[in-house]
């Protein structure tokens, strides 16, 4: 099974992508959603940590107040802490979901997608074969995200702000890399979907010449 990355800031459009692969008969595992199996999953530890005050009324893990407790919380080190609570968890479902995939007999094609924010956090960044990363213009993705997720202007500041540019790691990684932009007329469904194909196409003559 090879594995594929797919990574992009805050409201570049990853998930769009995302949507497209899965159109395409393509596996996608979406890490960030994971995570929330995660949360609940250590739903204990997280309460020993940072209270009782995270859980909502049902008595499940609030992401939204774990995140105000997290971000607005006066000790240093909260985030690094619930990191290390959460991600072993994630990559242990990561994995276990890569084999569940690679499982399935005559299943088509031959890899499968890892779509995560913190992609180069992952157990198996090691192990992916092409990075996919998404990319839009900030002002682009500004409007994108008042739109969809409607906080104020000084909210989305803050939440751009924590963000990171991690192209970088990605670039360093053994791994191939390819850009897709998702901004104005290059960002139409049509173009988007001729990219994709193009890259999908090298993949996986790619992924036959080494079977």
């Amino acid at each position: 099974m090879f594995l594929i990355g797919l990574a992009g800031l805050y409201c570049a459009g990853k998930n769009r992508v995302a949507a497209l692969l899965e159109k395409k008969g393509v596996p996608v595992l979406d890490v960030d959603k994971l995570g929330h199996t995660a949360i609940e999953a250590k739903k204990a530890e997280i309460v020993r940590r940072f209270g009782g005050g995270v859980l909502g009324p049902l008595g499940s893990v609030d992401r939204r107040l774990l995140a105000e407790t997290v971000y607005a919380g006066k000790k240093r080190g909260n985030l690094a802490a619930l990191e290390e609570i959460i991600h072993p968890a994630a990559n242990a479902l990561t994995e276990q979901w890569i084999k569940d995939t690679a499982s399935v007999k005559g299943s088509a094609p031959p890899f499968c997608v890892i779509n995560a924010a913190l992609l180069h956090r992952s157990s198996v960044f090691g192990s992916l074969e092409a990075v996919i990363i998404v990319k839009a213009p900030f002002f682009i993705r500004f409007y994108r995200a008042k739109k969809r997720d409607r906080l104020s202007v000084p909210a989305l500041f803050r939440r751009f702000r924590k963000q990171s540019e991690f192209t970088s790691q990605y670039l360093a990684a053994k791994s191939d890399i390819y850009i897709i932009d998702n901004s104005g007329f290059s960002g139409s469904a049509v173009n988007l979907e001729k990219r994709l194909d193009k890259i999908l196409a090298g993949i996986r003559e790619k992924t036959i010449g080494q079977i």
